[in-house]
């Protein structure tokens, strides 16, 4: 079973650089972790303040133990700062 989570990010203008090379770097060691299926990280093409995180774990347990890990709570404690808004949507595969 899958479990996917969806992230809409809407990020100030004055930080979108800085916000990019934070979550790239995030990404990049999250797509290491076992368990961790995929990791995107898109940008959309009319206003790039807006980002949408596609992630799918093996499972919940997996996702969960990425929060622990020190890329993801450095990724909150130095990238969350920069954003205006953040909602994560958690999904599961129909079987």
């Amino acid at each position: 079973m899958s479990f996917v989570l969806q992230v809409n990010i809407g990020i100030k203008p004055e930080n979108v650089e800085s916000f990019m090379q934070k979550v790239l770097e995030n990404a990049r060691v999250a797509r290491n972790e076992a368990g961790c299926r995929q990791f995107d990280v898109l940008v959309d093409p009319q206003d790039r303040t807006k980002v949408m995180l596609y992630k799918v774990y093996a499972d919940e347990k997996s996702f969960q133990v990425h929060q622990q890990g020190a890329a993801f709570k450095k990724y909150v404690d130095e990238a969350v700062p920069l954003l205006a808004s953040r909602e994560r949507q958690f999904w599961k595969r129909a079987n």
